[in-house]
């Protein structure tokens, strides 16, 4: 048997009109399709990212994030991981606190 090295489609197009290959089919055009609701999931909107800033800005930080924020302070950023994935579950929010409170501290010592 003889591989088959037809070019991918044109942007949009599926098919190529032949019944046999990676590309067989009815040549179609993809369609348009506005997002979906769903596709929104998890961004924060402006008014609910304002009122954590408020929120962060009048209750500081909490004791295990105090505690993140020294482990970093002394280049222990793996302990923070360690920390941080103790008390959040996984492993992605974890590295995602610790960025966030390296941040915070930039944040800080810019304000100074």
């Amino acid at each position: 048997r003889a591989a088959c090295s037809a070019a991918p489609p044109a942007m949009g197009v599926e098919g190529s009109g032949i019944a046999v290959g990676l590309n067989k089919g009815h040549t179609t055009t993809k369609r348009e399709l506005k997002a979906r609701p769903a596709s929104r999931k998890g961004v924060a909107g402006k008014r609910v990212k304002f009122v954590r800033g408020l929120i962060r800005e009048v209750c500081g930080l909490a004791p295990y994030e105090k505690r993140l924020c020294e482990m970093l302070k002394v280049g222990r950023d793996k302990r923070a991981l360690k920390l941080a994935k103790a008390k959040l579950g996984t492993h992605i929010r974890a590295k995602r606190k610790r960025e966030e409170m390296a941040g915070y501290m930039r944040a800080q010592k810019s304000k100074k």
